[in-house]
């Protein structure tokens, strides 16, 4: 596939041209060089998993609008690179399936028509903030969600009409309108409005289904992160009669897939929502044998009196606190799997582990985000 023609001034995909096999080595280079630098032991290092698709994988994307150059035509897409005040419209991105390029081109010429202005970040005047759009790769279903601030005007029967008219790919089974008249440019709901359908999507991962509502956190690339997982529960050696502990669980994916083995698996999580979305999806799945925990995982584990087998870490990128991983370690568990976005602060994690005794038995990279520069480490983890 041709360079992507937003490249010179979109930030999002950092490896443009570059070969995908080529990709793949510097990511992986780069997981072995944070780790030697930290004087992490491996039993045994696996080559990275390359992504199931490069293109068209992420399954949400959030876009602002703004302007590319001060006073200039509306845009609405991604920050331009080195310059966050500018805002590109990317209405033919590789890395999204073709219906979001539409969605997008369409809201921007619907709002353009109208005559609406975007919002602006110093003067705190304008409609329109973003426009997020989630998928159901494996359903086919589409959540569409404009985010704007109170100011009246705004034609929501016309908006919706706009969309809906659209020949699209999967079925457009809601759009909502968020408001938002927070200073901050960040997305944030204050309420949320149903212009169209319903206020969420489903999915399936595993075999499982879940209910991903508007703000739920939910993996970017599902059929990368099926691999993941099935890979990383292959690792366990054996959850029968097994208590789990999955921490920093979000919505609870790899929780429920793992409670359909074990005798009993507990999420932790610090994102109410989230906790509450796992706590409805598990109910949809039938899996009584399931507990979801809202809290800062020390805090948590310091009232809970249950005791685990096993430990499931896939902790933000800022990493484990050494006040968790402490609690973690006391619990002298045999096994620890630690599923990891951000290398430089697990090598930092398995140093702070090897020094007290738990040893790397096996790693493997993946790459779940073909084209950008992030990527994915499963670790299993063994007490000396």
């Amino acid at each position: 596939m041709e360079i992507c023609k937003h490249n010179e001034f979109c930030g999002g995909c950092l490896y443009q041209g570059v070969p995908y096999e080529e990709q793949l080595k510097i990511k992986e280079n780069e997981v072995l060089r944070l780790l030697e630098k930290k004087g992490i032991l491996c039993d045994e290092i696996l080559s990275i998993e390359p992504s199931p698709g490069q293109y068209g994988y992420r399954n949400k994307m959030e876009y602002t609008f703004g302007d590319m150059e001060k006073g200039g035509e509306m845009t609405l897409g991604m920050h331009r690179k080195k310059h966050f005040m500018s805002i590109v419209t990317v209405d033919e991105c590789q890395l999204v399936h073709e219906d979001f390029n539409q969605i997008l081109r369409a809201t921007l010429d619907f709002c353009h028509e109208k005559g609406y202005a975007f919002y602006h970040k110093k003067s705190h005047k304008g409609l329109l903030r973003h426009l997020i759009i989630r998928r159901g790769v494996h359903t086919g279903e589409l959540l569409v969600n404009l985010v704007t601030s109170t100011e009246q005007g705004f034609d929501e029967a016309g908006f919706a009409a706009a969309l809906r008219e659209l020949e699209l790919d999967h079925e457009l089974v809601g759009i909502l309108r968020t408001f938002n008249d927070r200073l901050a440019d960040a997305v944030y709901c204050e309420e949320l409005k149903v212009l169209y359908g319903r206020d969420y999507y489903m999915e399936t991962i595993m075999g499982l289904n879940f209910k991903v509502s508007a703000f739920s956190f939910f993996q970017t690339n599902v059929e990368a992160v099926e691999r993941l997982y099935s890979y990383a529960i292959g690792l366990i050696d054996d959850f029968s009669g097994k208590t789990v502990f999955d921490l920093f669980c979000g919505t609870g994916t790899i929780t429920q897939t793992m409670a359909k083995k074990a005798k009993k698996a507990v999420g932790v999580e610090i994102v109410e929502e989230a906790v509450e979305a796992a706590r409805a999806n598990a109910a949809l799945n039938g899996l009584d044998n399931c507990e979801f925990l809202a809290g800062d995982v020390f805090e948590v584990l310091e009232n809970v009196t249950e005791k685990p087998d096993v430990i499931v870490v896939d902790p933000p990128r800022v990493g484990i606190s050494p006040k968790a991983l402490d609690k973690i370690i006391s619990y002298g568990v045999e096994q620890i799997l630690y599923i990891s976005c951000n290398p430089k602060t697990l090598a930092e994690n398995l140093y702070y582990l090897q020094y007290y005794g738990y040893g790397v038995r096996t790693l493997k990279a993946f790459d779940n985000f073909a084209g950008t520069k992030h990527v994915e480490t499963c670790v299993l983890l063994g007490r000396k």
